[in-house]
């Protein structure tokens, strides 16, 4: 990610270590990922369990540099005081 905001200037990295704590978005991310594949495998009565886990991890790999960044942006917005403005 930027160090800043290539638009506004706006510093992202808030304090050392201040995203630490997206690691817990993240988290939440990949629970729901886990969860919407299990109902989508049940809905096609596919009760492998091999099956689950290959597509949840091959699945979380692909989305994983979506899940960085809007895990990091997420908390931002969610704990860093950013409040988005865009300009006319």
């Amino acid at each position: 990610m930027h160090t800043n905001c290539p638009k506004c200037g706006l510093k992202f990295e808030r304090e050392p270590g201040f995203f630490i704590g997206a690691m817990y978005v993240n988290y939440a991310f990949s629970v729901a990922i886990i969860v919407a594949v299990g109902i989508a495998l049940s809905v096609f009565n596919i009760y492998n369990l091999h099956t689950f886990v290959l597509s949840v991890v091959g699945l979380i790999l692909l989305l994983l540099p979506f899940l960085f960044r809007y895990s990091r942006i997420l908390f931002l917005y969610l704990f860093g005081g950013v409040d988005y403005q865009p300009r006319d």
